[in-house]
């Protein structure tokens, strides 16, 4: 079993099941969003739109995975809210960027391909933001506090010179 297994709490979900909550949770609040700068963007410049979005939708969805998709059951902290502001700043600047190299190659593009070259650019970042989330804004271990401490434990020797057999209930009681 390795530390991050130890470490974790009973109730936390395992990667698949945290993968599957993100998913909902994530993509959930991702859909609405690309409608709302879809919407927001007829009356604003569309990377305004989309900033003010992705601020509302980080703000949700760090609450929406600090109690449910990553099983802490509690409200985030402020530093989970800013680790995770990073991670949607750099998801902020893909979807820009892939938005920009759309419109250069296609100067009209129609509601349809606009949708999806932001959804699809979101899913992108929203792999790696599950990653970094799961592995750094949430993880486990720096909840735990610092390790047990180990204590030592009394072996006792056999005389010097003594050829003493030491079977395994022996070696059980010493453990």
């Amino acid at each position: 079993m390795g530390a991050a297994a130890r470490n974790r709490r009973p109730d936390a979900p395992g990667a698949l099941a945290a993968f599957a909550r993100f998913v909902l949770c994530g993509g959930g609040v991702g859909l609405g969003s690309s409608f709302t700068v879809a919407a927001l963007a007829a009356w604003m410049p569309w990377a305004l739109a989309n900033a003010l979005v992705t601020v509302a939708s980080t703000l949700l969805a760090t609450e929406l995975h600090a109690r449910f998709t990553f099983g802490a059951g509690r409200r985030a902290t402020w530093r989970q809210h800013a680790q995770s502001a990073g991670s949607a700043a750099a998801g902020y600047a893909v979807t820009c960027v892939a938005m920009l190299v759309l419109h250069q190659l296609d100067s009209g593009p129609g509601a349809l391909l606009i949708q999806a070259v932001y959804l699809s650019a979101s899913a992108l970042t929203g792999v790696a933001r599950f990653a970094v989330l799961r592995l750094v804004v949430f993880a486990r271990t720096r909840s735990q506090g610092a390790p047990a401490p180990v204590r030592p434990v009394a072996v006792p020797l056999p005389a010097a010179g003594a050829a003493t057999a030491v079977g395994p209930s022996d070696l059980c009681r010493i453990a």
